[in-house]
């Protein structure tokens, strides 16, 4: 994914797919074209949530372990293999991997890439910025996150973009209360971005997590009211995970059927937690 002539990424050379050991348990989904409909709860049992943070503590220290070796000169496709091995020796299977078809162990999203971006030969720059996004797969239950980490000395602007979206998710994460609808979050979140002129992605969304790495329930990051009134109960679990930007919201897709990138091609960010609500509020489940 190398650079045009305007500085904006295009699609790089993907590498095989890394293989996976026979004794890792595997997602229902690998080798599927599309998940099973999710059938079961949002709100889990203290036992479920406990499975969830297993999972989300993997995903977490594997973000951790990558963010020592995001430097200018490595390639997404390095990161993604040393996220694989990581997940994999620790017991668990990368949920992206097979994922719809999805080729990868992580997303790695630089600079106009809002999401789902796939690792490959991009070499990165210093004022590169790169998210990360990691989930995974551990005795029957996903836990998922995601970081925007920062290569080398970036623009003054974009850290400011890069902090200010770690602060919007803080912000998400203070709405959840019980008895109040999943779309305040999206309010809370909406109402700082508008602070300072940042665009926020409406199309991509936080989600139900849990036995399903998509359960089917949608965590707006907008201001969506009265749409998306869910109630939110002590013991659910779902995803914050709010993506700015420094121009519009819109977006194109590459046609490697994955990759969004913003439409006038600005810097974005995105951070995420899986979350377990509580009766005051809210239980970080991706911790490292």
């Amino acid at each position: 994914m190398p650079k045009d002539n305007a500085g904006r990424l295009v699609q790089g050379k993907v590498s095989p797919r890394l293989a996976v050991p026979s004794h890792i348990v595997r997602p229902e989904y690998v080798g599927k074209p599309a998940p099973a409909k999710f059938t079961g709860s949002d709100v889990k049992t203290p036992e479920q949530i406990e499975k969830i943070r297993a999972a989300g503590k993997i995903a977490a220290s594997a973000i951790e372990m990558l963010r020592n070796e995001i430097r200018p000169g490595v390639t997404t496709d390095f990161l993604d293999r040393l996220a694989h091995d990581f997940v994999l020796d620790h017991g668990a299977y990368p949920s992206t991997l097979g994922y719809r078809g999805y080729p990868k162990s992580i997303c790695s999203s630089i600079n106009e890439v809002i999401c789902h971006g796939i690792p490959d030969d991009t070499v990165l720059e210093n004022g590169d910025i790169v998210n990360i996004d990691i989930t995974a797969y551990l005795d029957g239950f996903h836990g998922d996150l995601n970081h925007t980490i920062e290569v080398g000395e970036v623009s003054e602007e974009v850290h400011n973009l890069v902090e200010r979206t770690r602060e919007a998710l803080n912000r998400g994460l203070l709405a959840v209360a019980p008895g109040r609808q999943v779309n305040t979050i999206g309010l809370a979140i909406e109402n700082y971005a508008k602070r300072f002129n940042y665009g926020v992605v409406r199309d991509f969304t936080g989600h139900g997590v849990g036995e399903a790495f998509h359960s089917g329930l949608i965590i707006p990051h907008y201001d969506s009211a009265p749409n998306y009134a869910t109630e939110i109960e002590v013991g659910m679990v779902f995803t914050i995970e709010p993506m700015l930007t420094l121009g519009s919201y819109q977006w194109d897709m590459w046609s490697d059927g994955w990759t969004v990138v913003t439409k006038d091609r600005s810097i974005t960010a995105q951070f995420e937690h899986t979350i377990a609500v509580t009766e005051t509020g809210y239980d970080i489940l991706t911790l490292p």
